[in-house]
C-alpha cells in the first residue's frame, strides 16, 4: 500500500470543531473535526495525523447508520474506526475509535 503525504496547511476553529485544510500531494483538501472527536482522539491518544491518514487512504470503508460512513485503519495490532458524513460535500468526523482489530475481523480488513 503506498503511503501517501499529508500536510497539515492550516487549522480554523469552526462552531461544531476545527477545519482542518490539508494538502495531500499536490491537492487541498478540508475536513471537519468535531469537538467530540477530538475529545476521542485525547482519550485514545491517537495523533491528528494518524486519523487524517486513515480518512485519505483508509484500508476499508464501511456504510453505517444515517448516512453515515466508518473508515477502518490498522495501526499494529489495534483499528482506527473513524465515524464521519457529510454535510454537503464537507467530510465531517463525528468520532473515532480503537479497538483491537481482532474485534472487526469479520469485515476482512
Amino acid at each position: 500500500m503506498i503511503e501517501l503525504e499529508i500536510q497539515i496547511e492550516n487549522i480554523e476553529l469552526h462552531q461544531r470543531g476545527k477545519l482542518y485544510i490539508i494538502k495531500v500531494n499536490d491537492k487541498k483538501i478540508k475536513i471537519l473535526v468535531t469537538f467530540h472527536c477530538i475529545n476521542r482522539l485525547k482519550k485514545w491518544g491517537i495523533e491528528i495525523n494518524k486519523l487524517l491518514k486513515s480518512l485519505i487512504n483508509p484500508e476499508e470503508v464501511l456504510k453505517g447508520h444515517f448516512k453515515r460512513y466508518i473508515a477502518h485503519k490498522r495501526y499494529n495490532n489495534h483499528l482506527i474506526r473513524a465515524v464521519y458524513e457529510y454535510d454537503d460535500s464537507l467530510p465531517v468526523v463525528i468520532t473515532v475509535y480503537f479497538p483491537y482489530s481482532t474485534r472487526y475481523e469479520r469485515s476482512r480488513i
